[in-house]
């Protein structure tokens, strides 16, 4: 039988990310809104990153060594900012933005390889 939890943190980090890019990113929509209510908009959506973030950091340690974490929650942001700035912002996703992403792979992978 498959064990879920050490996937648990992966899905947590996504949806984490999900809340964290909308509530740094969202508000460039809305340009005509306040400063003001975009920060305490932006706070209230960092919060529910952070329920997300939190829990997911604690059950992944279970699993995963803080570096591993860190590098797994760094390759979820970007492809969840790629998505998001495409589909929301309307945004174009350029070639090198691909080329940059396939060294943070790489990077992940001498951070996961047991030497």
């Amino acid at each position: 039988m498959l064990n879920i939890k050490p996937f648990l943190p992966v899905i947590m980090l996504t949806v984490s990310n999900i809340f964290m890019t909308f509530a740094w990113y969202g508000h460039l929509k809305y340009k005509s809104t306040s400063l003001l209510i975009v920060i305490l908009v932006s706070w209230g959506i960092a919060f529910l990153e952070y329920c997300f973030q939190v829990p997911a950091n604690r059950i992944g340690h279970e699993y995963y060594s803080a570096a591993q974490l860190k590098t797994i929650q760094e390759i979820i942001t970007l492809v969840v900012f790629s998505v998001f700035s495409v589909l929301y912002l309307k945004e174009s996703f350029r070639w090198n933005y691909l080329v940059g992403f396939l060294f943070i792979i790489l990077a992940a992978f001498f951070i996961f390889k047991k030497w």
